[in-house]
């Protein structure tokens, strides 16, 4: 899968697991509607850090929590 695809998928993933629907996630977070639409949609070809850094704020993860899913594993990602 490409790498876009796994990060869209691992957001998804934590809204589950924290129970959180995608209004939550930017009340906590501060990252725009538009721009986690964006993501989804795949809109843009990638996913600044910086937003990501956010995201994983309002899912009260790090980075690395957040790298840490099979999904990211080297053997699943393509380019």
């Amino acid at each position: 899968m490409k790498l876009a695809d796994a990060v869209i998928l691992r957001i998804e993933q934590l809204c589950i697991e924290k129970q959180m629907t995608k209004y939550e996630l930017f009340k906590k977070s501060g990252v725009p509607q538009s721009t986690l639409t964006s993501i989804k949609k795949k809109r843009s070809g990638s996913v600044k850090v910086i937003t990501l850094y956010a995201i994983c704020e309002g899912f009260d993860i790090s980075l690395e929590e957040f790298f840490s899913s099979t999904l990211f594993k080297r053997e699943n990602i393509e380019e």
